[in-house]
């Protein structure tokens, strides 16, 4: 018979062990402590490659700039697609929304109502291509894999519609202004501060909300999910939707960024997206995901684009070296969920 523990002598401690679910956190919190600090290693060792090899140029202020606002727009994107892995699903046809929500926006007649006009057709865009998504997805029971393929085909076709493989312009002045280095707030560009806000509430979300635990756990198991009394379904629909809004906001900025509207905007952009969020630690196969990672990874894709850029290598090595990166992020991923 096992004998009762003993009371504690005057003047000692008594030592108990955190409970089980407490201990959990902490190992998680740790391990994405040490993942964060990686990828910022890796980003520091970039830019000390980038000014080994271009000083003069790579550490230029302008050049820094360039970089951060190339990651703002894909950086947007990379958010949305965050969730969407976080919970168990994937978002193929992210880059054919932007180039449909930009063209649809740049339109003559869409820029007749000015620069409000130009932001609401974006958004609206691609909050309406994330809800045909999210039903077909979530009540049409369809593989997130095929909707957002078909979405990604469908897309591009009606976005080449529209212009008619031609460039459409922006003439509206105060989209155009936000380009120059005029509305610059304190040598920060608008559309980095865009991102840095789209950052901090998708961290909110996913983080402090019923919203976001509601997602992991989708992600994590979404059967025992429904015995939680989660309606999956809807929370798929409202993920998905995140996403299409995302995409309407990355695409206003790339109107921003270019001034102009073409159907090859956004190429590839679901790779980026991809890419970055499984770089920056979210799982693949849900339950588990980061916004700061993804930020992280987005950074580090874009500041190899343009050390690549600035060395004069060929894009085709650009896309072999993400492609790479890719398969070490998985393969890794996939030893540490064996050992825990």
């Amino acid at each position: 018979m096992t004998q009762p523990a003993s009371p504690p002598r005057p003047g000692e401690t008594l030592k108990t062990s955190p409970p089980d679910g407490i201990a959990s956190w902490r190992t998680l919190a740790a391990r994405a402590d040490v993942r964060t600090l990686s990828l910022l290693g890796v980003l520091a060792a970039l830019i000390v490659i980038g000014g080994i090899t271009k000083p003069d140029e790579f550490l230029d202020t302008r050049n820094l700039q360039l970089v951060l606002t190339q990651a703002s727009v894909i950086g947007v994107v990379t958010v949305g697609m965050t969730f969407v892995i976080t919970s168990g699903g994937i978002d193929l046809s992210v880059g054919a929304i932007v180039a449909l929500s930009s063209v649809w926006a740049t339109t003559v007649a869409t820029q007749e109502y000015g620069f409000a006009g130009v932001l609401f057709t974006a958004v609206l865009v691609g909050v309406g291509c994330g809800l045909v998504n999210g039903l077909l997805i979530a009540y049409g029971a369809m593989v997130p894999f095929i909707a957002t393929l078909a979405m990604l085909a469908s897309a591009r076709g009606l976005a080449l519609q529209i212009t008619d493989g031609k460039t459409q312009i922006v003439t509206i002045d105060g989209i155009l202004k936000l380009g120059e280095r005029d509305s610059y707030v304190l040598g920060i560009p608008p559309l980095v501060l865009v991102f840095a806000v789209v950052t901090v509430i998708g961290w909110l979300i996913l983080n402090r909300t019923t919203f976001g635990r509601r997602t992991v756990a989708v992600g994590g198991n979404a059967e025992a999910a429904r015995l939680a009394g989660i309606d999956v379904r809807r929370q798929r629909l409202y993920l998905y939707l995140l996403s299409g809004l995302c995409c309407g906001i990355a695409a206003f900025l790339l109107i921003i960024l270019s001034g102009s509207g073409q159907n090859t905007n956004g190429n590839l952009y679901e790779l980026d997206a991809i890419a970055a969020a499984i770089i920056g630690g979210t799982l693949l196969s849900g339950g588990r995901g980061t916004i700061t990672g993804s930020v992280l990874g987005v950074l580090i894709f874009t500041t190899i684009t343009n050390i690549f850029a600035l060395n004069n290598l060929q894009s085709d090595v650009q896309q072999i070296a993400k492609g790479a990166i890719i398969v070490a992020a998985v393969l890794v991923q996939r030893r540490t969920a064996s050992t825990t």
